[in-house]
């Protein structure tokens, strides 16, 4: 039969928008107007922050813990600082947490393993909430070359519970830029983007958490000197930043109190195994 293809599609910060969010999973051809089941073919990578800011996170938290139960290999749930302040003693407070039973769901998903650091897209893409940093990537991770070894290394922080992962930069309360801020919470403007300039990207990576480009004024947050290496998609709401060895992909919405209209998934359609 030959090989078989997977579509991948990689959805960004979601901040408690369940229509916005199913308006799009609709769009990707699950049924129902985006309650049914993931269908055949089709791989959503979630980056992370599914709750906070928009009104309905419980219902976010609900719809993503029937995938997660029932379909686990079409669903695959990214950590994101929002959800780690339920899995870690909080490093910020949010006015609105989720209610007891949603944040019971999203322990649980980091105790059962439903919820991980990173995943990875055939043939060597990194998808991280944040981003991970040069610096980090060095450092605290050792240099592994492969996407799959990334991952793994980020899984096992996780497993030990290492702080590293969770390590706060500039986003956090104001703090000054820290270039070994974690894939939770690296900057894409201040941290994660300028620690690659002088370094080649061993894989392509794609993130949520923040943009390199700011949506509302329409103004870059980038140094100037790298703004000629980025590239919009105002549709998507998508930046690429094209750097020696690779690019890195951001796909936060930046949605906020309201759900921005215009924006998609990242998509990348990828090989499987030959079939015949």
């Amino acid at each position: 039969m030959g090989p078989v293809s997977t579509r991948y599609a990689v959805i960004g910060d979601v901040g408690g928008h369940a229509g916005a969010l199913r308006a799009e999973l609709a769009r990707l051809g699950v049924p129902d107007e985006g309650r049914g089941p993931i269908p055949d073919g089709l791989v959503v990578v979630q980056v992370g922050d599914l709750v906070h800011r928009g009104p309905e996170s419980e219902e976010v938290v609900r719809q993503v813990d029937g995938y997660l139960r029932r379909q686990p290999g079409r669903w695959v749930q990214l950590i994101g600082n929002h959800e780690a302040q339920y899995v870690r003693p909080a490093t910020f407070q949010w006015p609105t947490p989720l209610d007891p039973a949603a944040a019971d769901r999203v322990r649980a998903w980091w105790r059962e393993g439903l919820m991980v650091p990173a995943a990875v897209l055939a043939p060597d893409v990194l998808v991280t909430h944040a981003g991970v940093t040069a610096p980090f990537w060095r450092a605290v991770l050792g240099a592994p070359r492969t996407a799959d070894e990334i991952a793994e290394a980020l899984a096992a922080l996780a497993r030990a519970d290492d702080p590293a992962l969770f390590r706060a930069g500039a986003m956090l309360q104001g703090r000054e830029p820290d270039p070994r801020a974690g894939p939770l919470w690296a900057a894409a403007a201040s941290e994660l983007v300028p620690s690659w300039a002088g370094t080649p990207l061993p894989v392509d990576q794609v993130h949520g958490h923040s943009s390199a480009y700011d949506w509302g004024s329409g103004s870059w947050r980038l140094a100037p000197e790298l703004v000629p290496h980025a590239h919009l998609d105002a549709d998507a709401r998508h930046v690429t930043i094209e750097l020696a060895g690779g690019r890195i992909v951001g796909v936060d919405p930046d949605h906020g109190a309201t759900a921005h209209p215009h924006w998609r998934a990242w998509e990348r359609t990828a090989p499987g195994p030959d079939t015949g």
